[in-house]
């Protein structure tokens, strides 16, 4: 758990000239960037775009002299409106963008992929190995830009047909909205009319037979009247086919025969090879995207260039992406116009963080050589640092970005079993991963992966399967290992994914035992004969004195259920595997799994048990939650649209295996951190009535210590916001709450009796969120700790207001916060108008005398207050004793605690006082500690002086002891 450019798909369906009417249920995520709508741009490239990104313009083959297409304002007007309505659909946002902000603009984040020209004789030549790596044959060459696409070639002849190739991921849907982009904003002057396709919208309607004039009319209405026009557009006329593997195309004269009439209805794969022939609209330029494996379906005599998209192969690009991307000012904001959650300091320190990982650690500039990836990473961070829409969870940002990068895409078109793309890498990148996470390895050798991806391959069909996914998607799962040491080894892209799928191979019930196999082919046949069978039998025990038939007709019956018994007992071995992985003690000092995953981007280490030392073994935390989270509805919804099904009944089961095992282990007291690792568990699973019955039982929420982010804070407040039991006690003590945590966390605090706030910086501003929550009438809280944080006396004025209101406070303890005499005047003067409170404690205020007497004369007529700390404030010995004189005249009036010691006797509040110091030592001001301290011994020594009593004499020395070694330990004298 070490550490996309994601873009929409294209089915460009017959409707594009209307009105788009389901802009987030199936909108196609084709592309990286996304342009305004029209009229919001002005025709020029905005000189930053040019800067970093470069332009289309200018690419297309030389201009010849050939026929216009727009001849006339009519046809001028139809291009413009077609110019318009294309800018229109390929502007929309899809879901997983709108996350980064409401008026994020992806045109903004826009870095060039880069492409390298290559030859038939390398597409055709064997590989030896897995092929993993990404390094090209001519890297030397210089890469390609978008402008030389149709350029002569080397022999100076014109290029009409391009084909652009990569790996899924690497950005081929990226170019192809760029280029189509540019030219709707005249930013592509070579070509007046550019006609995109999508082969996998071409390839639903089958043999059906259509026309070119018909498919291009029927997709693009405003087209429609200056059809006759396209024969004489000549090479300014560019047709754009993409995801060409959908299609099945043949070029033998006997499978698809000749035909250059554009008005003839035939098959759309026929009218590709034709317009791919020259055969028809021979002049035309054609640029075609597709994955590797399927290059081969277009002959290259054919093809006048290849260009193979290689990514972000350099750094420089990644770093550019990503300094793009972060800064973008909309990134800050959550999809519901919550507040700024990162400054743009803090931006800029993420971006610098990340591009210093980038350099020192090379494992991860290899995965974001996939332009996927790096918008991967980039969610991930959004994640983790900015306010999350509502339902968003880690699970669902990987199941969506696998469902934009493979959609449910099948493996290849061509194979009758038409098997998803994404459900070939269940089986097998699944089973590796979940062999790497049983045997904590997360390394694997060339045998580990032949192994997987070989397993069970007995025919030829198998095989091709096989090798569409090599050339196709094995390197977007794995990537060559580039540590120091571990050459020749591989290692999941990114190391969540081997989490992420090993959870899904899981609950895909892809993992059986041979007893289970057989057994359901067994109870499958036992259930369908088994009715017939016992009416047989049923029958001849009646004629015939056969005294075993009956025990037959019982084995009969039995069988099915046994063998779901065996089901059952798998799914008990899975969960029980799940909740250990969850709960292992060898984990309990690690940071929480969101820390070590912002930790693994940024490439700030977490905290180990033995730092000199490696960890003995890999950490698969994340395992457990992906689990839990692909159970969830939506994601099992975003599954079934990749082609991953999850049964409904298998999810119950699945998830009442989890409970019953968690109802078992969860009771157990965890540590702060794995606490919030299970509370993330009920966050990725989504189910608030699954959350309720398994942590019905937890009183105590001890997070003291834990980086309360954004993130964790909604976390917490998902999961036990909604619960009705009450917790006794919340601790978030040095947990950097800030008040919009606060005001998050309110749901949880409601229910608490005692809640802790201590050392969390919290100044006046926060006091806000607590008044209002004392004011809440469902609060129950009896004891408030906000001891070291700057209140102030602003802070202290909003608090009384709070208390001026609460009926349930019994407790409040303000030991440094900064309230100087202001602050105990105005609770002397405001202290009345509560009449519950048994304990104030205002100790290492800085009060002074009379704000000090002020305050304890108070204490003394209050009805109900028992106990009032003021020591370790600037009180001198007249003020000590007065203060002492105070506290015991009235019968029943509180106790004021100023000192160790009371008269000549050790105060009964000695060992509150120095446990106080003690565990604020490192934190308060030291010379001012020490010097309180040395007051303290004073006293302890008169009063030893004083008294006569050798028993009084022998505690006092006890306590003179404890104060000499915590001067010793400030540096101060201990004699």
């Amino acid at each position: 758990m070490k550490w996309v450019c994601h873009f929409p798909r294209a089915p460009w369906g017959p409707g594009l000239g209307r009105v788009f009417q389901s802009a987030v249920g199936r909108i196609p995520f084709l592309v990286h960037w996304s342009w305004p709508h029209r009229g919001e741009r002005p025709l020029g490239l905005s000189r930053a775009f040019v800067r970093h990104h470069g332009s289309s313009a200018g690419s297309g083959p030389l201009p010849g002299r050939h026929g216009q297409v727009s001849q006339g304002i009519s046809a001028s007007e139809a291009v413009q409106r077609h110019r318009q309505n294309l800018a229109q659909w390929f502007s929309r946002l899809p879901q997983e963008e709108r996350q980064f902000g409401p008026t994020f603009a992806l045109d903004a984040v826009h870095v060039d992929p880069v492409i390298r020209e290559s030859t038939p004789s390398e597409l055709l030549r064997p590989t030896a190995g897995l092929a993993l790596d990404h390094q090209h044959p001519l890297a030397s060459l210089p890469p390609l830009a978008l402008s030389q696409l149709f350029e002569p070639d080397a022999c100076g002849r014109q290029v009409q047909t391009v084909v652009l190739y990569g790996t899924v991921g690497t950005g081929k849907s990226t170019l192809v909205r760029k280029m189509v982009l540019d030219w709707c904003y005249e930013r592509l002057p070579a070509f007046e009319l550019l006609i995109p396709f999508s082969c996998e919208d071409l390839s639903s309607l089958g043999p059906t037979p259509a026309s070119l004039c018909q498919l291009v009319a029927q997709r693009y209405k405003p087209l429609k009247e200056i059809l006759p026009l396209l024969a004489a557009a000549g090479p300014r006329l560019l047709f754009v086919l993409h995801g060409l593997e959908h299609l099945n195309l043949d070029f033998r004269l006997a499978g698809t025969g000749l035909c250059s009439d554009p008005e003839e209805p035939q098959a759309p794969a026929a009218i590709i090879v034709n317009l791919l022939r020259k055969y028809m609209l021979p002049e035309a330029s054609i640029l075609v995207t597709t994955r590797p494996s399927a290059i081969g379906r277009i002959p290259s005599k054919y093809v006048g260039r290849y260009g193979e998209i290689c990514g972000f192969s350099d750094t420089n690009l990644q770093k550019l992406y990503f300094q793009l991307r972060l800064n973008q000012p909309d990134c800050g904001y959550s999809a519901e116009g919550a507040g700024v959650s990162a400054t743009p300091a803090q931006r800029d320190n993420l971006v610098h963080m990340l591009s210093r990982n980038l350099e020192g650690h090379h494992q991860i500039a290899a995965a974001c050589f996939l332009p996927s990836y790096c918008w991967l990473v980039c969610a991930t961070l959004h994640f983790l640092h900015a306010p999350t829409p509502a339902g968003q969870t880690l699970t669902s940002i990987y199941t969506s970005f696998l469902r934009l990068n493979f959609s449910g895409e099948m493996l290849d078109s061509t194979d009758p079993s038409k098997l998803s793309l994404m459900a070939y890498a269940a089986r097998t990148m699944g089973k590796l991963a979940y062999e790497g996470v049983a045997s904590r390895k997360t390394y694997f050798s060339e045998e580990d992966v032949r192994g997987c991806l070989e397993a069970g391959i007995k025919t030829e069909e198998e095989f091709q399967l096989l090798h569409a996914f090599r050339r196709d998607a094995l390197r977007f799962f794995l990537a060559p290992c580039v540590e120091a040491g571990r050459q020749g080894s591989f290692v999941f892209t990114a190391p969540a994914m081997q989490e992420y799928l090993a959870a899904l191979y899981i609950v895909l019930g892809l993992r059986k035992t041979a007893l289970q196999r057989v057994g359901k082919e067994v109870a499958e046949l036992v259930g369908r004969v088994g009715e017939d069978v016992s009416l047989v039998l049923g029958v001849v025990a009646k004629l015939l004195p056969l005294r075993a038939l009956p025990l037959l007709l019982n084995l009969l019956k039995v069988v099915p259920r046994v063998f779901g018994r065996v089901v059952g007992k798998s799914r008990e071995a899975v969960a029980q595997a799940m909740v250990l992985e969850m709960f292992r003690e060898e984990d309990y000092n690690n940071d929480d799994v969101l820390d070590q995953m912002g930790a693994s981007i940024l490439g700030v280490e977490g905290p180990r048990r033995h730092p000199d030392e490696p960890p003995d073994d890999e950490v698969f935390e994340l395992f457990p939650m992906f689990m839990g989270g692909l159970l969830s509805a939506h994601n099992r919804a975003m599954l079934a649209q990749l082609g991953c099904p999850i049964r409904n009944l298998d999810a119950l089961e699945n998830a009442q295996a989890i409970k019953k095992k968690l109802g078992k282990l969860g009771r157990r007291a965890l540590p702060p951190s794995e606490l919030l690792d299970h509370l993330f568990f009920h966050y990725e699973f989504q189910n608030q009535r699954f959350s309720a019955e398994v942590l019905g039982s937890l009183r105590q929420l001890n997070l003291a210590g834990v980086r309360m982010t954004p993130l964790k804070c909604s976390v917490v407040a998902d999961v036990l916001g909604s619960g009705r039991h009450t917790l006794d006690e919340v601790n978030l003590a040095s947990c950097q709450l800030d008040p919009a945590g606060l005001h998050t966390l309110r749901p949880v605090f409601l229910r608490a009796r005692k809640l802790g706030l201590q050392l969390n910086s919290l100044g006046p501003e926060a006091c806000r969120d607590l008044r209002d929550l004392l004011l809440h009438d469902q609060c129950q809280i009896t004891t408030l700790r906000l001891s070291n944080n700057p209140l102030t006396a602003a802070g202290a004025a909003l608090l009384l207001e709070g208390l001026a209101g609460n009926t349930s406070l019994t407790h409040l303890s303000l030991l440094h916060t900064g309230l100087g005499d202001e602050g105990l005047e105005l609770l002397a003067a405001q202290l009345g108008r509560n009449q519950q409170l048994q304990e104030l404690n205002v100790a290492h205020n800085g009060a002074g005398d009379r704000a000090a007497l002020t305050l304890a004369r108070a204490a003394r007529d209050h009805p109900s207050l028992e106990l009032l700390h003021l020591y370790f404030n600037e009180l001198s010995s007249e003020g000590r004793q007065a203060l002492r004189d105070v506290g015991g005249t009235a019968e029943g009036g509180a106790r004021v605690v100023v000192s160790l010691t009371h008269g000549t006797a050790v105060s009964e509040y000695w060992s509150v006082i120095l446990s106080e110091v003690q565990r604020n030592l490192n934190s308060w001001d030291r010379g001012r500690v020490r010097r309180h301290l040395e007051l303290l011994l004073r006293d302890l020594e008169d009063s030893r002086g004083d008294t006569l009593n050798p028993w009084r004499k022998a505690q006092l020395l006890r306590v003179e002891g404890e104060v000499r070694v915590l001067l010793e330990q400030l540096g101060g004298p201990g004699s």
